[in-house]
């Protein structure tokens, strides 16, 4: 598993920030850059994404094998202060991690996701994970991605970029593809009714179990988090404190200034 690191490797106090589904740890690069000088910014590639390795197998691309690749990664780093910042998929690690007994997590963001998600939203995901594309050139790649990832909200160019390149390599025909193993889809092709639900039971029991002061942040026109799931999340467990960012789904950037600020604010308290 590769990861990228910001600010003094020898800081106790380290901020892990962990992406989502098809996504890769550069993803938090303008957060990091805000937060070094306080933290030792840690951001993972989640196996099969990024620079990390893909697994031989498929079916291990699944949420408890995630948690026992971080604490491999939390056992190296030695933190003796840990804070969690989880995007979709990233947040349900999180979650998992700070509903174990003794666990080192001192505040936890979680970035668009909870206990309880869509079945509809679940299938749009795995209906275009299962889709990587070709293109010829970086900017019809860049421009793909957008229209294929409305939620994200409005970005500048040169923001797009940013976020998009980590996202991209580029194949033995020049051609550009995304940087993440096609087999993380083969999880959602199980996807059910009742699988769903047997999940969220879990999550909501592991979310009763958190302790740690926790932030949520909702993208205003999200459809994988709903306003009732987010206020479900306020009244119980660790009761998290919500921000939501309007003009934006699934899921917020955190490139955004005023994303950033409140973030950092919260963490920083």
């Amino acid at each position: 598993m590769a990861y990228w690191e910001w600010g003094d490797p020898l800081n106790p106090q380290v901020l892990v920030c962990v992406h989502g589904l098809t996504r890769q740890g550069r993803d938090f690069d303008v957060l990091a850059q805000a937060l070094c000088g306080h933290y030792r910014v840690v951001c993972p590639d989640v196996v099969g994404r990024g620079e990390s390795d893909w697994l031989p197998d498929p079916n291990g691309y699944a949420v408890p094998t995630y948690i026992a690749d971080m604490l491999t990664l939390l056992a190296r780093l030695n933190a003796q202060t840990l804070d969690w910042l989880g995007t979709s998929m990233g947040g349900l690690i999180g979650m998992g991690l700070a509903s174990l007994p003794n666990n080192p997590i001192r505040r936890l963001v979680l970035n668009d996701v909870g206990p309880r998600m869509e079945l509809a939203s679940l299938v749009r995901i795995g209906h275009y994970v299962s889709q990587p594309g070709q293109w010829n050139t970086f900017e019809e790649a860049a421009e793909a991605l957008r229209v294929l990832t409305p939620g994200f909200g409005p970005h500048t160019t040169e923001q797009w970029h940013a976020l998009t390149r980590p996202q991209l390599r580029q194949d033995s025909d020049h051609r550009w593809v995304l940087r993440y193993d096609p087999g993380i889809a083969e999880p959602f092709k199980r996807l059910n009714l009742d699988a769903v639900d047997t999940g969220q039971a879990q999550l909501w029991q592991a979310w009763d179990r958190i302790t740690a002061p926790t932030l949520l942040l909702r993208g205003g026109q999200s459809d994988l988090v709903t306003p009732d799931t987010a206020h479900e999340m306020a009244c119980r467990g660790p009761k998290a404190r919500i921000e939501v960012f309007e003009g934006v789904g699934h899921a917020p950037t955190l490139v955004v200034p005023g994303q950033v600020q409140v973030v950092s604010e919260f963490l920083l308290a």
